[in-house]
């Protein structure tokens, strides 16, 4: 049986569309493929392999940042062909076929580097043309709650992934072979549901110009859509990567190292209870004072990082705000982009503003690790307030004049 994408006459009021809860099932297997992965890297690289902060920052910012000209590409791709599924499932078979050769490079840096930009370069060709299916199957007035509802599914999976990892690590310890394995397991589960169970709408978009990279750099021309996608790339320069935030609160709270697999699954949690009420709270009062918003609770969690020894109690605190900062950003910004990108462009519009956002991220990683590395705990927290402190300034008076939306 297939979930097919809702067409305009067949979509209930106050109902979000059976292809966006087919895609989140999706991403929901994806993301415990993806963050069993995630939770395990920064023990496995920093205390296994005994690798610099400087190393691992170039690493994490490979693998943060590795989806950058993918997401052009898949965006391009997938509108020009009218395929947005067939796009999204070479990405997340790509990601599968990556979880496989982890265990093969060993302790190789260059062989772990080039796996994670592999691995990401697959999110990176499936993100926008999901999102896009996402958007085209949603009225534009529900488009913050559909992807709540989806980003809320996407979450179970991140908290079932470190929780796993965590298992087997107390099993057999730090070896690389299971996680991966299990890994790879979930990711083509994902890909499977995928294939049998989401059908788009074969109907080619007709709102707008025709699909090229023409016109997809074109979009850059509008005001509107050219203050989202430089504020938000602003924002991600100041945006600590995931792993550097739970090292950072594992760190300044003073927790047992072996339960810092364990910390995303509190941000997790968070995201998972309040993407969907966040993602309703946004269409009606503003999907870009949301994500302004949530880059205000992320500067609490690195003011909180200067409070050393808190325990557990500094660790609840932190990994809240952080997967409060999570439902008013992931996505919240993918429905504000949708608002303003007609159908034909929709998976590229999506692309450009998520491109900038991953490259700004990279230098982010990259510049924190060697700053981590060669600078004092307390010189680096403050460097990383006062960024974030300026980008949520600069953000905020390019779209000062933001209407609700």
């Amino acid at each position: 049986m297939y979930v097919a994408s809702v067409r305009p006459s067949e979509r209930v009021k106050g109902r979000v569309p059976g292809t966006v809860v087919a895609l989140g099932a999706v991403s929901l297997l994806t993301d415990v493929s993806a963050e069993m992965v995630t939770a395990f890297m920064p023990v496995y690289l920093l205390f296994t392999l005994n690798m610099g902060y400087a190393q691992f920052g170039v690493l994490d910012g490979l693998y943060t940042g590795a989806t950058a000209v993918l997401r052009l590409v898949g965006g391009h791709l997938s509108d020009r062909t009218h395929r947005h599924k067939a796009v999204a499932a070479v990405g997340y078979g790509l990601s599968a076929v990556t979880k496989l050769i982890f265990p093969l490079v060993g302790a190789s840096a260059f062989g772990i580097g080039a796996t994670m930009a592999a691995d990401r370069a697959g999110k990176g060709l499936r993100t926008a043309p999901r999102d896009a299916l996402i958007s085209l199957a949603t009225p534009p007035d529900r488009l913050g709650a559909a992807f709540g509802l989806h980003r809320g599914m996407d979450t179970v999976g991140a908290l079932l992934g470190p929780l796993m990892t965590f298992l087997l690590m107390y099993w057999v310890g730090t070896v690389a072979g299971p996680v991966f394995v299990v890994s790879a397991c979930f990711a083509v589960v994902g890909l499977i549901v995928l294939v049998a169970f989401v059908r788009e709408n074969p109907r080619p978009a007709t709102a707008g110009p025709r699909p090229s990279v023409r016109a997809g750099v074109a979009l850059l021309r509008e005001r509107g859509y050219r203050r989202l996608a430089v504020g938000s790339a602003v924002l991600g320069l100041a945006t600590l990567s995931d792993a550097f935030v739970f090292i950072l609160v594992q760190k300044a709270t003073g927790a047992p190292l072996h339960l810092l697999p364990l910390l995303p699954l509190g941000t997790a949690l968070v995201f998972l209870v309040a993407a969907a009420p966040v993602g309703r709270l946004a269409d009606r009062i503003g999907r870009w004072p949301v994500f302004l918003g949530g880059h205000v609770l992320l500067l609490g969690v690195y003011v909180l990082l200067l409070a050393a020894g808190t325990g557990y109690v500094g660790v609840g605190v932190a990994l809240s705000l952080h997967g409060l900062f999570y439902a008013a950003t992931d996505g919240v910004l993918s429905a504000r982009v949708s608002a303003v990108v007609p159908e034909s462009l929709r998976a590229s519009g999506l692309a450009v503003v998520q491109t900038g956002q991953a490259v700004a991220r990279l230098v982010s990683s990259v510049g924190f690790g060697f700053l981590l590395q060669f600078a004092a705990f307390g010189t680096a927290v403050y460097a990383a307030i006062g960024s974030l402190l300026v980008a949520v300034v600069v953000a905020w008076r390019l779209n000062a004049e933001r209407r609700a939306g």
